[in-house]
């Protein structure tokens, strides 16, 4: 894999990036340490994390994927000037109280998270600093409506641009994103870095697969236009895309004990909408009539889209790790895009 450009930065990351949330949740840290070296050994040079991790959000998890990276790091000297280290700062909490004592997200806020993830990193420096989710009220992880009436903004785009900036002229960040955005956050934040000679935003990581193409309806003229790149998050929906449901669905006993089947509070999410299993079904069924894996049909759609430049995948095992990365390579003929777009004319966006 040839490295690309984040945004107008000077991040070079592989396409492919892997995701850590399942590490101290689903995955114990030998585990988690195992997929982290065979991930470097294959090429893969961008990890992402968040100081929220692992997922499902827990008090007793909190903060525990980045020190089980903060530990692989300092096991394995040099291996940290060998990767592309992004991390997250939580938006206003979200039901979440153990994250912060307030519910917004102030200047303060930023400057003591970012020195807390430092910490669990054991690490100087954060390449790529995102902001999890919108300070302002958006309509976000299965919000379909933007509703006005619900807007408590305690702090201003500009302030949070102002503390970054003050991360950034200290040598804790590199470079910032933002995460779960929208055509006008992106906006905003660009216009206002420009306008106050602020830090640049660099990506904008959102969710990106068959049953969630809600980036293509604006964002992704934003983002060209503007220079953003897309990290996109969930290429396989949550393990709907991989097959493994297909037969059981989510909730029956006999479900593979995948994120979805395994938490009651993943069922409660977008991903678990029946319309979402409904249209995976779908997607899955045409990747095996053309001769391809779920998955592969799956990662090859995100691999191959013009629109993103990395596509954060998740694992549990090596096994799995290797199955995504194999993936790589993997090309869809004109007529089974066409086939693609077809089934998305018809079923739309269920997983938004």
């Amino acid at each position: 894999m040839n490295t690309i450009q984040l945004g107008q930065s000077d991040l070079h990351v592989t396409p492919i990036c892997l995701g850590t949330m399942t590490f101290g949740e689903q995955v114990d840290e030998a585990s988690a340490h195992a997929i982290l070296n065979r991930s470097l050994e294959r090429g893969v040079n961008f990890i992402d994390t968040a100081e929220m991790y692992a997922v499902p959000a827990r008090a007793e998890t909190c903060g525990a994927t980045e020190t089980i990276i903060g530990n692989w790091f300092a096991k394995n000297p040099g291996v940290r000037q060998k990767v592309v280290l992004a991390t997250k700062v939580a938006g206003p909490s979200r039901g979440m109280p153990w994250i912060r004592a307030g519910g917004g997200m102030t200047a303060a806020d930023i400057g003591a998270s970012c020195d807390a993830s430092l910490r669990r990193l054991q690490t100087d420096v954060i390449d790529l600093y995102q902001i999890h989710w919108p300070e302002r009220h958006v309509p976000a992880f299965g919000i379909v409506y933007y509703d006005p009436t619900k807007e408590k903004s305690e702090t201003s785009i500009r302030e949070q641009l102002e503390a970054l900036a003050v991360l950034v002229r200290a040598g804790k960040v590199r470079h910032i994103g933002l995460s779960n955005e929208t055509p006008y956050g992106v906006h905003e934040f660009l216009r206002l870095a420009e306008q106050h000679g602020l830090p640049r935003v660099a990506s904008i990581q959102n969710p990106y697969c068959l049953i969630n193409r809600t980036f293509e309806n604006g964002l992704d003229e934003t983002c060209h236009r503007l220079g953003v790149s897309l990290l996109a998050y969930s290429p396989l929906g949550f393990g709907l895309l991989t097959g493994k449901y297909d037969a059981t669905g989510i909730a029956s006993p006999e479900a593979p004990q995948g994120r979805m089947a395994k938490f009651e509070s993943m069922k409660k999410q977008r991903w678990g909408r029946p319309e979402a299993l409904v249209a995976a079904r779908r997607y899955n069924a045409l990747a095996r009539e053309h001769g391809l894996t779920p998955s592969q049909l799956a990662l090859a759609f995100c691999y191959t889209k013009w629109q993103v430049a990395s596509t954060i995948i998740g694992v549990t095992s090596l096994a799995q790790l290797d199955e995504d990365l194999d993936a790589w390579g993997t090309t869809l003929s004109p007529e089974l895009l066409k086939a693609i777009d077809a089934i998305r004319w018809e079923l739309r966006d269920p997983a938004l």
